[in-house]
């Protein structure tokens, strides 16, 4: 038997109560050590720039409008998008039309229904798109936002009537229309279904324009594939952050099959504006003040032309 058995089994002496241990300065003033106890830190209170390894201050980026010391223009959801781009942040949330989340029951190893779900948690959104409407420098405006964080931005049968949506509702109230994209290209879970949406989104495109109505697109990191195909090259005016990755396939692909190096930069928004795909490059910063001024003189243009008639 072990020794600390011996000692307790003596007769006439209870068990010894385990003692409680703690340090010396509770056992002082009791009260301490609650005062002292490890507090609840947010996470990713600090985020790591991607181009210079630099830990910033979350409070700090969010105020930079996600654009690093460096210049290095983050990725934003849909939410903070339509904050930053309307005067004081104040817009009209209009709701996206709801789809059948699964219609070919495409086999994966986790159901398609369990990753719209994840995704819906962690953006706050139905979808890759959502739809706002504010005033821009004092231009009303119907602005979409693609958000990459929810599946890659991918374009399905729900983003594709969110779109539509948007355009129609743009003609409806004789306003502008305005999209930001950033998209991985069509969603694979939806197949065929997900590349039909390239031709409607490109019929409500041509409707917008048939009233007279400017459409503006704001190309963000990434856009590529089918959405590049389709909608986000068919503006009267193509602006661009800086440094967005901008291109139907990727750089490898490219490369491989017409086995030759590409030029740096290539695919890159600066790139493209020397090459003549991209109109201008605008920081973050200075986007509402330029795409008010540029709506509000394509507004006046559309305007003549009503009063002529």
């Amino acid at each position: 038997m072990a020794m600390a058995d011996q000692r307790n089994d003596k007769p006439g002496r209870p068990p010894a109560a385990p003692r409680e241990r703690s340090g010396w300065l509770s056992r002082i003033a009791p009260g301490v050590r609650n005062a002292f106890a490890k507090r609840e830190t947010p996470e990713n209170l600090w985020v790591k720039c991607p181009d210079t390894g630099e830990m910033i201050y979350r409070p700090d980026l969010e105020a930079a409008l996600w654009v690093t010391p460096s210049g290095h223009h983050m990725r934003i959801g849909a939410a903070a998008r339509l904050r930053f781009t309307f005067d004081d942040g104040k817009f009209e949330r209009i709701a996206s039309p709801v789809v059948g989340d699964d219609p070919l029951k495409f086999p994966d190893e986790k159901p398609y229904p369990e990753r719209l779900k994840a995704a819906r948690k962690a953006t706050g959104e139905q979808d890759s798109m959502a739809i706002g409407y504010g005033h821009i420098h004092g231009q009303p405006t119907m602005v979409v936002v693609q958000d990459f964080t929810f599946m890659g931005g991918s374009l399905g049968m729900g983003a594709g009537e969110t779109f539509i949506k948007a355009a129609q509702e743009a003609v409806k109230r004789q306003v502008p229309f305005v999209i930001f994209t950033a998209s991985g290209g069509a969603r694979m879970q939806e197949g065929t279904l997900s590349l039909m949406q390239m031709a409607r989104t490109t019929l409500a495109v041509n409707e917008v324009k048939a009233a007279g109505l400017p459409y503006v697109v704001v190309l963000t990191d990434p856009t590529t594939g089918g959405v590049l195909a389709s909608y986000a090259m068919l503006g009267d005016v193509h602006l661009a952050e800086p440094n967005a990755t901008i291109g139907f396939s990727g750089r490898r692909v490219i490369e491989q099959t017409i086995r030759e190096t590409l030029p740096p930069g290539f695919q890159k928004s600066e790139f493209l504006v020397e090459r003549g795909m991209v109109d201008r490059v605008v920081e973050r910063a200075e986007l509402p003040a330029v795409l008010g001024s540029i709506l509000k003189t394509l507004m006046m243009g559309r305007d003549r032309l009503s009063s002529a008639a």
